[in-house]
């Protein structure tokens, strides 16, 4: 552990520095790292259970399945804070386990009772009911820490949604461009590293790459950064917003 604390030194300046040394194959770090954070793992578990959490929980061990993940997959790309990016990650996974276990008793019950009376019961319907406003809930519950992780990101911007939203292109051909450039940003290592590192967005060096003029480019700045978050980032709804917008 103290070796641990000396590598940390200030863990809200440091943390990150030591995700990238556990990165590089310090399993030590890793394990030790990992034991210290479990009340913050807990913590997370909790509040997508809205219940108390502890170790012997099969949610728990779920929660530090996807920490640890976390601390494999973290990378400057991801946002300044390791936390925002673990919680985003813990709890997707915590509720995923959720909604995977909610359909295992019903499913059992639901084959008995067809076997049973020979035909779909009244009970089975109303369960599938249950079941399909309980998928609702728990996608909804996705989609809103998925968007808070998101307004997380952009701050690191100094940017805001209601920014995003407000300055989002009219047109949906120039939305389409604005998306393609983000993509031909992410796609771009050294144009990706400027983004990330610098907080700008390369204006001069993508207007070398894209077919796209320097005006435009600076007239949709923040849609464009927006939309280069969501590509190389952990977000699955966010996503599929822009497949949408680029096959329609």
């Amino acid at each position: 552990m103290l070796s641990l604390l000396f590598k940390l030194g200030k863990k809200k300046q440091t943390l990150e520095d030591t995700v990238l040394l556990i990165q590089k194959g310090d399993k030590d770090l890793q394990n030790q790292l990992i034991e210290q954070y479990k009340p913050f793992v807990a913590k997370t578990v909790s509040s997508v259970c809205k219940r108390y959490i502890n170790e012997n929980d099969d949610e728990f061990s779920i929660g530090l399945i996807a920490f640890n993940d976390a601390i494999e997959k973290y990378s400057t790309d991801k946002g300044s804070s390791l936390f925002a990016f673990a919680e985003l990650v813990i709890k997707r996974k915590v509720i995923d386990y959720i909604r995977k276990e909610a359909r295992k008793p019903y499913t059992l019950n639901l084959d008995l009772q067809e076997h049973e009376e020979g035909d779909f019961s009244q009970s089975k319907i109303e369960s599938d009911l249950s079941i399909e406003e309980y998928t609702k809930l728990i996608e909804q519950e996705q989609r809103k820490e998925e968007i808070a992780y998101f307004q997380h990101r952009l701050k690191d911007f100094k940017l805001t949604f209601a920014e995003i939203v407000e300055q989002s292109p009219k047109h949906f051909d120039a939305r389409q461009n604005a998306i393609l450039v983000a993509t031909k940003l992410i796609e771009d290592d050294e144009l990706r590293e400027f983004l990330f590192h610098k907080k700008q967005l390369p204006v001069k060096q993508l207007e070398a790459k894209v077919a796209v003029s320097r005006k435009t480019i600076e007239r949709n700045r923040k849609y464009i950064i927006a939309m280069a978050i969501i590509l190389s980032g952990e977000f699955l709804y966010l996503k599929e917003y822009i497949k949408g917008v680029l096959h329609s």
